[in-house]
């Protein structure tokens, strides 16, 4: 049985593909002289050549974004195959009239250079008025964080300090925050204070200039992005261009309570207990994969500046774990869910701490079913 890098069985990538571009792919050909066929399942495993495993892989991330065009994944599958490269991952999706394919590829042995396949791929995208852009595995020491903010500052500044500290990834990880950017200026002190570069692309009214955004986070070279109380929705423009590579907290229990105001929500909900929650942008607001959440007690009567005081230090807490997590690689997305690699041994939790599991047990105590505690109508 083929297993992925995280040791675990193949997965099934699933893939809406375009009929059009199937038929357009018959000129494609695999490793193996056959035809290279884009089917709805494209499975992220190692090749094998002459019957042996290959024993070294070179994980390259290729991104398409633009308009959707007929015959362009036969166009970049097969500029590809030319130069000698495994596919190992492909998914593409349309939104908004966004078009966006995400491949993972082995160049370990690709019969070209990196600045070849980036000028071939350049051209391509040129030629097919996409943006093309290729990610090779960093040959820098540090991971590059972008750190989005509006105007709260508990949760970017935890991040910082994290930084600051040498705690923002876990031991044997290094990573940097080369950039602070919001959509308004209220947190340039903070970035200073902590000698980082700062930029406003808002218009004054809080609204994003996307393109400057883009350019900057290009400029920077970020690996991931973490929207620390960013109070805008990113396009499919920006979610495209990094998709699995962009946090957010938000904060509910997610699905509970999405979109603005959540603790008004839940205060006007009359929860009892509430919580947060670090998960992957997508296009779909609030509704990216979950990688950790925390929930806090709401007592009787609390107004909801009471539960945004009780919210606020673990929506820092949860998203400076799931940066964490993400920098270890010790995590990955399956069908829409954030699976735990089994050997990867990082400091975080996904969820409720070991006291509060503790104090709310889901087995029966002292043996007894937890049922027993209620008398039923028949005991009358």
């Amino acid at each position: 049985m083929c297993k992925n890098r995280f040791g675990t069985p193949r997965i099934d990538t699933f893939v809406d593909i375009d009929r059009s571009n199937v038929r357009e792919a018959g000129t494609a050909r695999n490793e193996r002289g056959k035809p290279l066929r884009l089917l709805r399942r494209v499975y992220a495993a190692a090749r094998t050549r002459g019957g042996d495993r290959r024993m070294t892989r070179e994980l390259t991330e290729i991104t398409v974004v633009g308009g959707d065009k007929t015959g362009l994944i036969a166009r970049v599958t097969s500029l590809l195959f030319e130069r000698g490269i495994n596919i190992e991952d492909l998914d593409q999706a349309v939104r908004e009239g966004v078009f966006r394919m995400t491949t993972r590829v082995d160049t370990a042995e690709m019969e070209t250079s990196r600045g070849e396949l980036r000028r071939a791929l350049a051209e391509l995208g040129r030629e097919l008025d996409v943006d093309i852009q290729v990610r090779f595995p960093s040959d820098r020491d540090a991971r590059r964080i972008a750190l989005l903010v509006t105007k709260e500052t508990h949760a970017p500044e935890v991040l910082l300090e994290a930084e600051a500290n040498g705690d923002l990834a876990d031991d044997g990880e290094e990573a940097e925050i080369p950039v602070v950017i919001g959509n308004r200026g209220d947190l340039r002190s903070l970035a200073e204070r902590y000698d980082k570069p700062f930029y406003d692309v808002g218009d004054g009214n809080g609204n994003t200039d996307e393109e400057r955004l883009l350019d900057l986070l290009a400029e920077y070279d970020v690996d991931l992005i973490a929207l620390a109380r960013y109070m805008r929705i990113l396009s499919p423009e920006v979610v495209f261009r990094y998709e699995g590579r962009i946090i957010n907290v938000h904060p509910s229990l997610l699905p509970a309570f999405p979109g603005a105001e959540a603790y008004r929500q839940a205060k006007d909900a009359g929860v009892r207990i509430a919580g947060v929650t670090a998960h992957y942008v997508t296009t779909d607001l609030d509704q990216g994969p979950v990688i950790a959440q925390r929930a806090f007690d709401v007592p009787p009567n609390a107004d909801v500046a009471e539960i945004k005081r009780r919210g606020q230090p673990l929506e820092a807490d949860v998203l400076l774990d799931a940066v964490r997590l993400h920098l270890a690689d010790a995590i990955a997305v399956h069908r829409g869910t954030v699976h735990v690699r089994e050997d990867i041994d990082v400091d975080a939790r996904l969820g409720l701490s070991e006291a509060a599991v503790e104090a709310n047990p889901d087995e029966p105590v002292d043996g007894e079913p937890l049922s027993r505690s209620r008398p039923s109508p028949s005991d009358d």
